[in-house]
């Protein structure tokens, strides 16, 4: 197959989205005053739905996120409570997309959590997970939510092994094991029934994700792959990477041949990492550089040239990571057809950036805004582990999208068994048989200093309060006789 070359010259096609401008939110619509991360991981560290947006802040001793209502912009309290479970880094987290108040998260410390925020935001530190899941033998790197099931989860750990949640259960239920170095990136296909991966030992894989089989793989010695994502449902992959003379690139490449790319093209010869993101809606792709300012958007088309190149939104601020608001969250009133949330570390600030359609008319716009994925699941994850497989639950966007989700999540209760003898846990104490069991009970002991630690003090002071009463009561006792 032959490799096709993107042309730059400007063709006159007509699109509806060659004027798509990106707006910057005023200073009022942004975050600031945020401790964002200084973790140099290739994540995002910031996640974003209708009701939160969610960043992984710097902090002493331990990982923490904070989660902040998508309404309440301005100026950040210094004091503002925290996610702060995890004891290692937390490296990457996501938004449940059928629970809003649902948020997974994975860390240094080996673990996946997942949390249950309180309508209206945190109102103290929260440190108690609605779920802690352990089965990784070394950090988590990545986590995922299958895009059409409720209760499954994927994560990526070091340990070049991605396990399958069933959070109806609280276990994994299947580990893939086909990869030989880090997993860099994941993305689904529309119903999930696929998983394309990109790893460090520069192979690019789409997997069947319930057996674990590897259906396609390439050797990407040319293209060194760091991202992938699915181009919906074209049955294509688009993934961006560095060419053998270190300029960064994008190729096109079929799901079902993945022998030689169909398109790839240079980019420029910047450093940073290219993190792709798809609008299956609209077919448009954003490409974004770690670092960089700006964001190229393209349109992708199922002819020659295939990828055509639309515009560019500048700005001088370098982004860490960037958050992206789903479909039901945007201004359909402004058409806005995707939302950044831009990171940018040095000013401690997550900038909103609105991509608009520019539209003289203000009713509303059926054809930028085609049925959408919508809030309800197509399936429990034991439907999707039993081998069905459905497309996404679609919702228009037309009458407003505040229909009200009828579900609540349920975390399984574990049955704890105990045997206590003097104050100490028995079984809790068995001695470790692995690594990771040895990480986890150095971990849950720490815990516990930190926990008995707090109520020493805390006895300590109630303890001076009622010394001080004492005191008082026998001061005020003589003049009342």
């Amino acid at each position: 197959m032959t490799v096709t070359k993107m042309s730059w010259r400007p063709t006159y096609r007509s699109s509806k989205f060659r004027n798509v401008y990106g707006k910057v939110a005023n200073r009022e619509h942004c975050f600031d005053g945020i401790p964002i991360t200084k973790n140099v991981h290739d994540n995002h560290f910031c996640a974003v739905n209708s009701k939160f947006v969610a960043v992984v802040t710097e902090s002493a001793g331990g990982g923490s996120f904070i989660v902040i209502p998508v309404s309440q912009s301005g100026r950040l309290d210094s004091h503002y409570p925290k996610v702060c479970g995890h004891q290692g880094n937390v490296l990457d987290i996501k938004w449940n997309p059928f629970f809003e108040n649902i948020i997974a998260s994975c860390s240094e410390d080996t673990s996946v959590r997942v949390w249950e925020i309180p309508e209206g935001g945190l109102r103290r530190h929260m440190t108690e997970a609605v779920l802690e899941l352990y089965g990784h033998s070394r950090r988590v790197g990545l986590i995922e939510w299958h895009p059409t099931s409720s209760g499954i989860l994927f994560s990526a750990g070091y340990d070049y092994k991605i396990l399958i949640w069933n959070l109806e259960i609280g276990d994994p239920v299947k580990m893939i094991d086909c990869h030989t170095d880090v997993i860099l990136s994941m993305s689904f296909n529309t119903d999930g029934s696929l998983l394309a991966t990109s790893c460090k030992d520069k192979k690019l894989r789409v997997i069947e994700p319930r057996s674990g089989r590897v259906l396609q793989q390439a050797n990407c010695k040319n293209h060194r792959v760091n991202r992938v994502v699915f181009l919906g449902n074209m049955k294509r992959l688009l993934t961006t990477g560095v060419s053998r003379w270190n300029t960064r690139q994008i190729a096109l490449w079929d799901q079902e041949d993945l022998s030689m790319p169909t398109v790839e093209e240079d980019i420029d010869g910047l450093s940073g990492l290219l993190f792709p993101f798809y609008d299956a809606d609209t077919h448009m792709l954003y490409l974004a550089g770690k670092g960089d300012g700006n964001i190229r958007y393209f349109e992708i088309t199922t002819e020659k040239p295939y990828i055509q190149y639309l515009m560019e939104f500048r700005s001088p601020a370098p982004q860490k990571g960037l958050g992206v608001m789903p479909k039901h969250g945007l201004d359909v009133a402004a058409c806005e057809v995707y939302r950044f949330y831009k990171l940018v570390t040095l000013k401690g600030l997550i900038e909103p950036i609105s991509m608009i359609v520019p539209r003289r008319s203000d009713t509303y716009q059926e054809d930028i805004y085609p049925m959408t994925a919508g809030t309800q699941p197509a399936l429990s994850a034991s439907e999707w582990l039993s081998g069905i497989d459905r497309d996404p639950v679609l919702m228009s966007l037309k009458d407003g999208y505040h229909r009200p989700n009828q579900l609540v999540f349920k975390a399984p209760v574990k049955e704890k068994k105990t045997m206590v003898v003097n104050g100490i846990d028995l079984l809790e104490n068995v001695p470790p048989r692995t690594e990771n069991e040895l990480l986890r009970m150095f971990f849950r002991q720490q815990d516990e200093l930190r926990r008995l630690k707090e109520e020493l003090t805390t006895k300590d002071v109630r303890i001076r309060q009622l010394e001080l009463e004492l005191n008082n009561l026998k001061n005020v006792s003589p003049n009342n006789v």
